[in-house]
């Protein structure tokens, strides 16, 4: 069995624990949460079949076979890089993080420090895999345009940008480098992020942020050409009811990813 110890249990952790109580290979032992949350989150886990502990760091000595981060930007700067130099093996969801300067060479620089490794999970997007191997072979361009429903940038610089409560047609809040919309809008960072580490990186890969009065899905869609040819995907996942941020496939990625570590078959 595989023991784990997750960081953060808002609507992601939430989501994952639900579903890893039917996967006997997995246990989250533990959940890390600020002390003023405790009360709250052990309400949310109350449910569950087994509740993980409720702490505020891991404890010294203590060794979980996996950390894995769903908690936000804040929490890679405070637990992961701790955990990485104790060499605790971290899966990383908030990988629009990776866009501050210097945060990727001081997680590789812990890493190494530890003998063990960091994975950054491709969450609400798809086609990582492709997007890297064309990497490899030369690639050219990227661009990511993200589509959400307009209530779901409330708090956010498009709020600037037009009237989201009133919005009556889909709007571009944001165009340029993904570096500058992970800057902009950190909480909405993560895909872009991610697509610009396995590919371009944060100055060359292009992004479009669209809000949408008319969707009810986050919608993301990736063109990127080179040597190897080209591809376009278009991903349309379900926001989380619990958070219109989120897609809902960003539970199923960490879910997948923490399956893979588990079992004797991964994919």
């Amino acid at each position: 069995m595989l023991n784990i110890t997750m960081i953060g249990c808002g609507a992601i952790g939430v989501g994952v624990l639900e579903l890893l109580e039917s996967d006997p290979q997995l246990c989250v032992d533990a959940v890390i949460v600020p002390e003023e949350s405790q009360g709250l989150v052990r309400q949310r886990l109350a449910g569950l079949r087994k509740p993980p502990q409720v702490l505020s760091e891991l404890p010294a000595g203590s060794r979980p076979d996996l950390l894995v981060e769903c908690a936000g930007h804040r929490a890679i700067e405070q637990h992961v890089l701790p955990a990485l130099a104790q060499g605790i093996p971290c899966l990383v969801v908030s990988v629009g993080a990776l866009s501050e300067p210097g945060l990727v060479e001081r997680l590789e620089a812990a890493a190494e420090f530890g003998g063990t490794r960091i994975e950054l999970l491709p969450g609400a997007i798809g086609g990582i895999d492709a997007l890297s191997a064309a990497k490899v072979g030369g690639l050219e361009s990227v661009r990511y345009t993200g589509r959400k429903p307009a209530r779901a940038w409330l708090g956010t610089p498009g709020e600037t940008v037009c009237d989201l409560e009133h919005l009556a047609e889909a709007q571009v809040i944001f165009e340029g480098s993904a570096r500058e919309a992970a800057r902009l809008y950190p909480k909405n960072a993560n895909v872009a992020a991610t697509l610009s580490l396995a590919g371009l990186g944060l100055d060359r890969t292009q992004v479009r942020l669209i809000a949408d009065p008319l969707s009810c899905e986050n919608v993301h869609q990736v063109e990127a050409s080179g040597a190897f040819g080209g591809f376009e995907l278009t991903l349309r996942g379900k926001p989380l009811a619990a958070n219109p941020k989120t897609s809902a496939l960003t539970v199923y990625s960490v879910v997948r990813a923490l399956g893979n570590h588990a079992h004797v078959i991964s994919i």
